[in-house]
């Protein structure tokens, strides 16, 4: 039977029978990419809003990102583990460093990792100290830090928490945007706090300077560290390379994954030379993290995307988006809110069936909670696919509210 069935409903077939069900995808079969567009295995296109959920900063087939996949491939070092010194991890921490607040960098290879690991050095910071009992983290409301134990814990949603009870004990949730409830919860025992410059899945919310400001200041006073959360928000996607450079506020440590290598699988944590300081041999590792593949090919892209006139275009390109979307004249629409090309449209209505619509008109899109679509694109969109998009949302819009 299977060898007279389509590719897409082998793959399909396929798919449900041997992956652990995680996740709802639609009925087609992605097979191929060039810039902003996406190919089925029918050819049927689609101009990608999500970008691998803000991972796939330059697109598709980016030019010169293949020369030096091969190039590293050629050499025959694949993997070394960290026990050994590599060119390409070194180069891709200096420009990290070069490029940021940061004295030091230790890679992971996820978002989340990156957050686990942004956890431990704060508590080995606290523990190095000296200060009894210094070792519970703040997060806020609406916040994601990941899926694995520590970075699920600092990620309030029932949704995600409740079948994984017991979580990480010490980590408390205060309001975003609230600078009351953060010091009611920022004292002697914090270690550290997580925030997100620009909260992703939470819905695109920015955070306030004054909210940031009160946060460094109370970090400050207790002795804590200030985490900022740029998995999603940095790299370029605010028309920033990082997104906190819009407050003027830094952080002790910056965690990093999703555009950083082009869609290859990498993270980082930058970190003073105080945080670095406390960190010893043995306290954190990772067998394939920082690999010669991976960080060759974030060292070409960061170089790209950190360019002055790469990140006006992203800025560009952001105000024209939330222009056009704003000028959409549906009731359906609530508000549109965001930064560069991280942008959310909040909606009157639950956003999956337009999520799901957007599938017949060439469009990818995804959500962040149950009324928001979150568009994150490659940063090399332009203003004719921003025109693009909005003709097939208007459209779509009006179909949803005859």
């Amino acid at each position: 039977m299977l060898e007279t069935m389509t590719l897409t409903d082998s793959t399909i077939h396929d798919e449900k029978t041997y992956l652990v069900q995680t996740y709802a995808r639609p009925d087609f079969v992605l097979v191929r990419g060039a810039g902003m567009t996406l190919y089925d295995a029918d050819n049927r296109p689609y101009e990608d809003w999500v970008a691998g959920i803000a991972v796939n900063a330059l697109g598709y087939g980016p030019t010169g990102i293949d020369k030096v996949l091969l190039e590293q491939l050629a050499s025959g070092i694949v993997h070394t583990s960290n026990l050994y010194y590599t060119v390409p991890q070194t180069r891709l921490a200096k420009l990290l460093v070069d490029s940021s607040f940061a004295d030091r960098v230790f890679f992971t290879n996820s978002g989340t990792e990156a957050n686990e690991g942004a956890i431990k050095f704060a508590r080995r910071l606290a523990h190095h100290s000296g200060v009894a009992d210094k070792h519970e983290i703040v997060a806020f409301s609406h916040a994601f830090h990941g899926r694995t134990m520590g970075s699920l814990t600092m990620t309030p949603k029932e949704k995600y928490q409740l079948p994984f009870k017991p979580l990480l004990p010490g980590v408390q949730v205060g309001e975003f945007n609230d600078s009351a409830s953060a010091r009611a919860l920022i004292h002697e025992r914090t270690a550290a706090v997580f925030v997100e410059p620009i909260q992703g899945e939470g819905g695109i919310h920015i955070a306030s300077d004054a909210f940031l400001r009160t946060l460094r200041d109370l970090c400050d006073r207790h002795g804590a560290l200030l985490v900022f959360d740029e998995v999603q928000c940095g790299m370029g996607r605010t028309g920033k390379l990082w997104a906190h450079e819009h407050t003027g506020i830094t952080p002790d440590i910056l965690t990093t994954a999703k555009p950083l290598a082009a869609g290859l699988p990498i993270g980082a944590i930058l970190v003073t030379e105080r945080v670095a300081a406390a960190i010893q041999p043995g306290d954190h590792g990772s067998t394939f993290a920082g690999g010669p593949i991976i960080t060759a090919v974030a060292a070409a892209v960061l170089e790209r995307i950190q360019q002055p006139a790469f990140l006006a275009h992203v800025a560009d390109t952001g105000a024209y988006l939330m222009e056009r979307l704003a000028e959409i004249n549906s009731p359906l629409i609530k508000e549109v809110r965001g930064r560069g090309l991280m942008v959310g449209l909040e909606m009157t209505m639950d956003v999956a069936p337009l999520v799901k619509a957007g599938y017949a008109h060439g469009l990818l899109l995804v959500n962040a909670g149950t009324h928001v679509i979150r568009l994150v694109p490659p940063l090399i969109a332009t203003r004719a696919d921003v025109d693009t998009l909005v003709a097939r949302l208007t459209t779509m819009l009006e179909a949803h509210h005859a």
